[in-house]
């Protein structure tokens, strides 16, 4: 059974950093897209970015690009989202998911999902 869990979200100021962490379990990720989405209270969940499990390939919204990264640590199944920079409109629910497609940026095309980790962002 997959299991994916995040962690590492609270409040921060703005222009301040966070880093989230996602710990996959229960089957081989060598060649499945890891990614993050998040939902802000009454809007749709929106993509954030992916990485392919090795690490060599990542796609970033441009909402997030040059301020978020991506990275893998394969020996400890995890996958973590840097933010930098944080605005008031990162505030969201920030969910990590698994698909097969790193280009994909629809929610429809991530299989497993995360119980999402709450980060909010003061001004």
């Amino acid at each position: 059974q997959v299991q994916l869990v995040e962690s590492g979200g609270g409040l921060v100021q703005a222009g301040g950093s966070l880093r989230l962490s996602c710990a996959a379990s229960g089957r081989t990720f060598s060649n499945r897209v890891m990614a993050w989405f998040r939902q802000a209270p009454g809007k749709e969940r929106e993509f954030v970015g992916a990485v392919s499990w090795s690490g060599r390939s990542t796609y970033y919204a441009d909402s997030v690009k040059n301020r978020f990264t991506i990275s893998t640590d394969n020996a400890k199944n995890t996958v973590y989202l840097q933010m930098n920079s944080l605005k008031p409109e990162d505030t969201a629910v920030y969910y990590c998911a698994t698909g097969s497609k790193l280009l994909s940026t629809s929610s429809n095309e991530y299989t497993y999902w995360g119980q999402g980790t709450q980060v909010t962002v003061s001004s």
